[in-house]
């Protein structure tokens, strides 16, 4: 992935939007920066990605399980 950044239009509940800027305003971040930070997060924990030193997110292979 690179590190250039892309607009991107989300559609969210109005209830939900208000909890996502009171949680941002609660970690002293921007809306948008908090909406970053909860998805790279989501995708380490999920083994997804991983993130170098640089913090640029590196696709990971998944390994697959034998049945």
């Amino acid at each position: 992935m690179s590190g250039e950044k892309k607009p991107f239009l989300l559609r969210v509940n109005a209830d939900l939007l208000e909890a996502y800027q009171k949680w941002s305003d609660d970690e002293l971040r921007s809306l948008n920066g908090q909406l970053d930070y909860v998805l790279r997060k989501a995708l380490r924990e999920s083994g997804r990605v991983s993130v170098n030193k640089d913090t640029n997110l590196k696709k990971t292979e998944k390994k697959e399980t034998k049945k």
